[in-house]
């Protein structure tokens, strides 16, 4: 994966995407966290992390009707491109938003 050459925790100087161009490199590194929120399950699936905190696979089938061999799949979408974070507990992995991550894109989608 193409790691992201902007400070991995925001700082307030950083611009947003309307305010300046940014780099080639930064552009393909974020294109990977904008790739991964484009499909529709994965972008109910952070959502539903993102508003709970943490969530267990195991309760992600219901909400996504899906099942957890596809859970996993998108679940590991969203980890490689660094949104969200698992711990395995027993069987089962428990998700959280990487709070740096999300922080990062509010900023560089916000408006000044």
């Amino acid at each position: 994966m193409t790691e992201l050459h902007l400070r991995e925790v925001p700082d307030p100087c950083c611009e947003a995407l309307v305010d300046a161009a940014v780099s080639k490199t930064d552009a393909a590194a974020l294109a990977v966290v904008f790739a991964a929120l484009s499909d529709p399950v994965r972008l109910r699936l952070f959502s539903i992390v993102a508003s709970e905190g943490e969530v267990c696979s195991c309760n992600l089938e219901g909400p996504l009707e899906r099942s957890q061999p596809t859970i996993s799949h998108h679940t590991k979408i969203l980890a490689e491109a660094g949104l969200l974070v698992g711990e395995r507990r027993g069987r089962w992995v428990w998700w959280r938003v990487v709070p740096e991550r999300l922080e990062l894109l509010q900023r560089l989608l916000a408006r000044s």
